[in-house]
C-alpha cells in the first residue's frame, strides 16, 4: 500500500479545495508513491516528533497544522521548520498536512467538537459562499439513467442531507450531422428531432473537471451538450464553524464546567455572564473569533473558540456568551479525527498518535 492511499482516504473527508486561501495543506515533503510503513498524526510537527517518527519507523507524518506556510529561498536548517524538512527528507519522511480543509468540512474539526459535548442538529455556522456550479445537459431517453448515475458518482447531486438530487424534463433537441461526423443517431446531412431529457445537478465548482469527464465517458453523443452555470447559493456541506443545540437548557456556569471537562482542560476564559441559559451553542476551533458576529446574528447563545482578542470579550457585551479554550487545546482532537479515518480503512496498519506532540504554551 503506498502513502498515496493514506492521504486520498484523509481528503476523501476533507478535500484540498476546501482549505483557505491563506493555507498550505496537503504534502509538504516526500515521495507519496512510497509503500507506507507506519504513519505518526500530531497537531504540529516539530524536531521532536520527526525524532519520534524515526525512532518509530514511521515514514508518514500527518499533521493538522502545516510545518511550511511561506516559500523557501533557501534551506539551511536555520529555525525548527527547516531543520525538521532537512531531516525528513535524509530519512524519506512525507509531511502531510489537513489543516483548514479539515476545519471546513463536514464531520471535521468543529464536527467533532460538538459531538464531543452532545450537541443536536449540528449544522455549518458560516456556509461556503460562491462554490456551486449547476450543470445542465441533455441526455436521449435511452440513457438518462446511466448519465445521472455517473453524475451523482462523480460527486454531483448532493444538497445537505440528500444525495442523487437532478431535476429532469422532457423536450425534444435538433441537430445534423456533418460529413465528418459518426452519430449515434439520426443520418448524415438530414434534420434529426430526438425526445431528450434535461438534466440538471448541482456540484461544487472544484468537481467540475471530474464531473465534466463522467459525463462524456457515458454519454452516447459524440459531441454532448451541456451548460456550466455559477450559484450563489450558500454551500451548507462546507464552510467556517458550527452551530447545535443542547439536550437540555443549562444555567451558564454549569456550562463553562462541562467544556472544562469534556476538554479537560484546567482553565478558560469567558465574557460576562448574561444571565441567560445556554442551549444554541456556536463552534470553531483554532483562531475563530472572525465569526463572533455570525455566531451572533445567529442567536446563539454562547461561542466557543480557540483563541480571541481582548477587546473581542468587551465587542460581545451581552450578545452572546463567548469562551475561549485555548488553541491546542481545541485542536487536539484533530489526531483521534485522522486515527478514526485511518484505522476503521486500514485495520492492519500501524498507526501512532504522537507523545511529544505538545501544547506550545505554558501555563502556570
Amino acid at each position: 500500500m503506498k502513502i498515496k492511499e493514506i492521504i486520498q482516504q484523509i481528503e476523501n473527508l476533507a478535500p484540498l479545495p476546501l482549505q483557505e486561501s491563506f493555507d498550505n495543506s496537503g504534502v509538504q515533503i516526500g515521495d507519496i508513491n512510497q509503500p507506507v510503513k507506519k504513519v505518526l498524526l500530531c497537531i504540529d510537527i516539530t524536531e521532536t516528533v520527526v525524532d519520534e517518527a524515526i525512532s518509530l519507523g514511521c515514514n508518514l507524518i500527518i499533521s493538522h497544522h502545516p510545518i511550511a506556510f511561506k516559500p523557501f529561498k533557501s534551506l539551511t536548517g536555520k529555525n525548527y521548520i527547516e531543520r525538521c524538512m532537512i531531516k525528513a527528507c535524509k530519512h524519506d519522511i512525507v509531511l502531510y498536512a489537513a489543516h483548514t480543509n479539515l476545519d471546513n468540512a463536514v464531520d471535521g474539526v468543529n464536527y467533532k467538537l460538538a459531538n464531543m459535548l452532545d450537541l443536536k442538529h449540528i449544522r455549518i455556522l458560516a456556509p461556503a459562499e460562491n462554490s456551486l456550479i449547476k450543470l445542465a445537459t441533455f441526455v436521449p431517453n435511452s440513457h438518462a439513467a446511466s448519465v445521472r448515475s455517473a453524475l451523482f458518482n462523480a460527486g454531483a447531486g448532493n444538497i445537505g442531507n440528500y444525495d442523487s438530487c437532478s431535476f429532469n424534463v422532457a423536450g425534444t433537441g435538433t441537430f445534423k450531422a456533418g460529413e465528418a461526423a459518426n452519430p449515434f443517431c439520426g443520418e448524415v446531412n438530414e434534420l434529426h428531432f430526438e425526445d431528450e431529457i434535461r438534466i440538471e445537478v448541482i456540484l461544487p465548482s472544484f468537481k467540475q473537471k471530474e464531473v465534466e469527464r463522467a459525463l462524456i465517458s457515458v454519454h452516447p453523443y459524440e459531441e454532448p451538450a451541456y451548460d456550466l452555470y455559477p450559484l450563489r447559493n450558500a454551500w451548507t456541506q462546507a464552510g467556517s464553524g458550527v452551530v447545535g443545540t443542547l439536550p437540555e437548557a443549562m444555567d451558564e456556569e454549569a456550562f463553562l464546567y462541562l467544556i472544562k471537562d469534556t476538554f479537560r482542560i484546567t482553565s478558560l476564559q469567558y465574557s460576562a455572564y448574561r444571565g441567560k441559559p445556554v442551549q444554541d451553542v456556536a463552534i470553531c476551533g483554532g483562531s475563530g473569533a472572525f465569526l463572533i458576529p455570525k455566531a451572533i446574528s445567529y442567536g446563539a447563545d454562547v461561542f466557543i473558540t480557540g483563541e480571541a482578542k481582548y477587546n473581542d470579550f468587551y465587542d460581545v457585551e451581552d450578545k452572546i456568551l463567548l469562551t475561549t479554550i485555548g488553541h491546542h487545546e481545541s485542536e487536539v482532537c484533530t489526531k483521534d479525527i485522522f486515527n478514526e479515518i485511518l484505522s476503521k480503512k486500514f485495520p492492519e496498519l500501524d498507526i501512532y498518535l504522537s507523545s511529544f506532540d505538545i501544547n506550545p504554551i505554558n501555563y502556570l
